[in-house]
Order: C-alpha cells, then sequence, then structure tokens
C-alpha cells in the first residue's frame, strides 16, 4: 500500500532550499539597505554597504581560485572585517577558520598546517605573532593585512591589504547557496589544553539554525543593538554575527574588553544586547560605580563559559543588567541550552532567583535531545537534583565532526549522543545543573566535592573579586580542594577567616584546606585555566 503523502510530492527548488545563514545577510541588506549595520570608532556602515562589501570579499577570493573546501582563516580582534569574513569567506564555497588571538605563534603554525588555510587575514594587533606562525607553518599561503584605525602600530607583513583583496573582486559577483546544507561553514578549533587542539566542524544548516534559535533565546527584537564583548573567534561569536543579520540588528565592535570603554558605548550607542562569560560580568559589576553613570535603558547580557556563580548574576542584575544564562560548547556551535526562566520565579527574592539562574537549564529550540546520563550505560540518571552523570545533547546543533580525527568524533559521538564531559544533575523540572567538568571533580574521602559548589561560596564573601577551586593531593583523603583567589583592590583576607567563611556557609569536609592569593590565569575568553591551577597545586607542600 502506498503511502499518499510520498506520491510525486518530491523536493523541488520551489519547495527545497539548503539552510544557511548566508541567505539572512542578502534579505536584510535587500529589506533594510539604509539601516545601521556596523559602528566602530569613526565607521559607520549601512546593511547596503556592508552586504556589498561581503559580496566583494567572496568575489575577490573566487577570482584567486578559492572555492569549495578550502580554508581562510582570520585572526582579528571583533573589527568590521572580522563581521564581514563570517559571509565573505562562505559565500565563496570555502571555509572560514577564526583563529583564537591569544594563541602563540608555535599553536597558530599548527593550526594554519592542519586546516591547510590558503589564505590569511591579519589584524594589525597580531601582526608579528602571525609573521612567525606563516614562518613557523612553511607553506605556501595568501596573507592579507586588515588596516584599521583603532590599533596603528602593527606592520605590514602580508603580500597586500584588505581594501587592495576587495578592490580586485569582479562587479556583481553573484555568490551561490549551498549545494548542500550540510556543507562546512567554518572550522573553529579547541583550546587543546591537553595535546593539540581539535578542529570542530559547523555545517551550514546547524549556524543558520543555532543563529535563529539565539533570537528566541533572548526574546530579542528586530534591531537589536549588539555590543561585540564576546569574540567572535570564539564558536563564530556564538553564531551571533549571523544572528544579527538576520535581525537587522547592529554590531558595535570593540577592539579590547574593559569596563571603561563597553560601558561607554552602551551609553553612547544605546547597546541593548551583549555576550561574556561570567568573568567579564564579575568585572563589569565590580567596576568603579561612575562608570556605570548615565543608563537608563533596559540592557540585557547573555552569559556562559565557565558555570557562573550566583553572587555574579545577583550583582548584575541588582544593576538593572537582565541576565540569561546559556550553557553549550565549542562543539555545539556555542549555547545550546538555556536556563529559560519560568514566570513563576518572579516573586522570589534575589538570592534564590540568582541561584536558579545560575543553573544551565533547558534544551534550546533547535538542540533535539539533552540528557544527563551514565557514560558507560548511557542509561539516562534519575532527575533527582542529586544523581550526578555526564551530560550529553544530540540535533543539528552539533557539530560535523573533528577534522582529520575520526577516532575523536567516534568517541564524541558514541551512543548516538554528542558527549560533553561536563558532569550534572537533571532537576525534578527537568533543568540541568553542572556540578563539573569531568577532571574538575575533587574526590574526597571517598566524596565528591563540585569545585562549583565551592567556588559559589567564596564568591558571596564581599572581599572576593576572582575565585577557582581544584584538587590538591592529600596524603590521607586522596584530594582536597585548593581554592586560587584575587582579592577585590585594598582588601586583606587572612586564609584561616576566609576558610571559616566557607566551613560556616557549606559542609566543613567540602571547605577549601588551603587558599593562595594572587590573578588568576585565563583564556582568550575569560574562562579560568584551571589546568595550570591544578599543576600548581599539585606542586605545593603535600599535606597529610
Amino acid at each position: 500500500m502506498h503511502n499518499i503523502y510520498e506520491q510525486g510530492l518530491d523536493k523541488t527548488p520551489a519547495n527545497h532550499v539548503p539552510l544557511t545563514p548566508l541567505s539572512f545577510i542578502e534579505r536584510t541588506a535587500a529589506i533594510y539597505p539604509d539601516r545601521l549595520a556596523v559602528v566602530h570608532g569613526a565607521v559607520r556602515r549601512t546593511w547596503g554597504e556592508t552586504y556589498e562589501r561581503t559580496c566583494r570579499l567572496a568575489g575577490a577570493l573566487a577570482a584567486r581560485g578559492i572555492g569549495k573546501g578550502d580554508t581562510v582563516s582570520i585572526i582579528a580582534s571583533n573589527i568590521p572585517e572580522m563581521f564581514e569574513a563570517h559571509f565573505g569567506v562562505p559565500m565563496t564555497g570555502a571555509v572560514l577558520n577564526t583563529v583564537n588571538t591569544r594563541l602563540d605563534a608555535e599553536a597558530i603554525a599548527f593550526i594554519l598546517n592542519h586546516a591547510e588555510a590558503k589564505v590569511v587575514l591579519v589584524d594589525p594587533e597580531f601582526s608579528e605573532v602571525v609573521q612567525r606562525a606563516v614562518r613557523i607553518a612553511g607553506r605556501k599561503m595568501l596573507v592579507v593585512d586588515i588596516e584599521d584605525a583603532s590599533f596603528e602600530f602593527g606592520e605590514r607583513v602580508g603580500q597586500m591589504t584588505y581594501d587592495e583583496l576587495l578592490a580586485e573582486a569582479p562587479d556583481g559577483y553573484d555568490w551561490k547557496l549551498p549545494a548542500d546544507e550540510w556543507d562546512a561553514i567554518s572550522l573553529n578549533y579547541t583550546s587543546g589544553t591537553t595535546g593539540d587542539p581539535k578542529g570542530v566542524v559547523y555545517h551550514h544548516r546547524g549556524a543558520h539554525l543555532n543563529a535563529l534559535s539565539n533570537i528566541l533565546t533572548w526574546g530579542m527584537p528586530q534591531h537589536p543593538v549588539y555590543l561585540w564583548t564576546l569574540p567572535m573567534f570564539h564558536c563564530n561569536g556564538w553564531c551571533f554575527p549571523w544572528t544579527i543579520a538576520a535581525a537587522a540588528g547592529i554590531c558595535v565592535c570593540l577592539r579590547s574588553v574593559r569596563a571603561e570603554p563597553i560601558y561607554e558605548l552602551i551609553r553612547q550607542e544605546k547597546v541593548t544586547h551583549f555576550c561574556g562569560a561570567p568573568i567579564v560580568l564579575n568585572m563589569l559589576a565590580n567596576a568603579p560605580d561612575e562608570l556605570k553613570q548615565g543608563i537608563s535603558h533596559t540592557v540585557k547580557v547573555m552569559t556562559a563559559g565557565a558555570a557562573p556563580p550566583a553572587a555574579v548574576i545577583g550583582k548584575m542584575e541588582a544593576m538593572g543588567i537582565e541576565v540569561t544564562h546559556v550553557y553549550g560548547l565549542t562543539e555545539t556551535y556555542g549555547p545550546s541550552v538555556v536556563c529559560a526562566w519560568q514566570d513563576k520565579w518572579d516573586g522570589l527574592d534575589g538570592d534564590e532567583k540568582a541561584r536558579l539562574k545560575a543553573r544551565q537549564g533547558v534544551k534550546n529550540a533547535v538542540l533535539d535531545g539533552l540528557m544527563v546520563a551514565h557514560p558507560g550505560t548511557m542509561e539516562a540518571l534519575p532527575a533527582d537534583g542529586k544523581s550526578i552523570g555526564e551530560i550529553f545533547m544530540r540535533g543539528n546543533n552539533v557539530m560535523k565532526g573533528y577534522l582529520k580525527n575520526p577516532s575523536a568524533t567516534g568517541k564524541a559521538f558514541d551512543g548516538g549522543w554528542f558527549a560533553s564531559g561536563d558532569l550534572g544533575v537533571m532537576h525534578p523540572d527537568g533543568y540541568v545543573e553542572i556540578k563539573d567538568r569531568s577532571k574538575d571533580i575533587i574526590i574526597s574521602g571517598g566524596e565528591n566535592i563540585s569545585s562549583i559548589e565551592v567556588e559559589d561560596v567564596l564568591y558571596k564573601h564581599p572581599a572576593v573579586m576572582e575565585a577557582a577551586v581544584v584538587a590538591k593531593p592529600d596524603e590521607k583523603w586522596g584530594e582536597t580542594p585548593c581554592a586560587f583567589v584575587e582579592l577585590k583592590k585594598g582588601m586583606d583576607l587572612p586564609e584561616a577567616e576566609l576558610i571559616a567563611f566557607c566551613r560556616a556557609n557549606m559542609a566543613h569536609f567540602k571547605a577549601p584546606k588551603a587558599i593562595i592569593y594572587g590573578p588568576l590565569p585565563k583564556t582568550s575568553t575569560g574562562k579560568i585555566q584551571k589546568f595550570l591551577l591544578r599543576q600548581q597545586a599539585r606542586d605545593l607542600e603535600p599535606a597529610g
């Protein structure tokens, strides 16, 4: 018996088009050509101008033989050219590789070689390290200098400038949609704290869907004013270059993430939305009061990275900045889980609201599956808020896989789910909460201690600016919590006093046994580098 719904009802160009975020900028430029799209110092470009530049970038690259499957790398801060590359590069069928600007020359050289980059676009701020990286890589690449007025000290290291490249474009370059939405659109490298970094491959379909999901997740209206506090090199800025194009918003560029320019731009450009790691929120919450004056409009911030301490969320909301907490990984196009707010929580006090917002939450609109399960059996654990297992996801916003690494890809997808490597619990209301990275959980005398739980308590102390907790080897207990703490300026706090504070606010066995004061090492996206702290803790005199 035939299915009546399958008879002669085929995919045709009329009813099936590959999903791609490139369609967003074409639509917005056609409808709102004169609306402001990009702000960067004295540079103010419309959507019509920005689209024309992205098409010229695509045309110039195509004229130089760049096409499907080729890699174009860019090493740049959040400047207009970085935004343009998110459209111009994939318009040729090529893959955009945004490189972490904090990496050393050896790491960049590894990426350029592993990605087989044919073109490298270089922000002048990073010209020196890129010059060394290209030399180390030892392969032929077209190096293109981006000239930018916000950084005038970089040397020319390329064969031509970005504007000279655009000038090569033939008139009326007619870019095409990808033949298959499964085609790669971008390549992002993980941090590589152990071994070489892995190349995470995104496809057009996932980028399209997660970009739209950002709008739903945030309840984002048309024409948002978005401040680029989050690096565009990090998971393609959580897909927000494509999101802002879809919403016909304004990209407010920012070279360096400091409190003064952030508050100035929020005031001056009437910024409505920005993203950042909890460390960025903490910096803004603890900035001098005079910087915060004169902001009367509604501002929303999306945070993810390390689990945000409830105290930091509370401080931001007390300033009138509404916090949305999301969670994801490089492998899930950035945010794929959101702490969706419930109206019934509105009447709760500030501390309880902040505690609820600190949970990672539920799947976003395009993630298909989210569970906490036993990593060996893949059996879902009870939703009791206590049973700790690994967090697994699946859906269209999970990567294609790791470039040239079938064994790592197979391991990540074993059992038909993506294994996050994060340990968490599922609450009775269906909200996930991370308890730790699998490598960060502290096992003391057979008891599991969540480093995040200890950090939450440390952040409640008024003298604490930043805190991170790792395992320290202990002869008696196996491991005990060791806290690394940076105090607020001018503050003094004896170790014994802070340990006593922790003991008064949590089970005694969970309180840190040692506290090390000083600045905390961070990645370029503001995450505290716990692997360095674990090494420091191992090097301390053993307790016992």
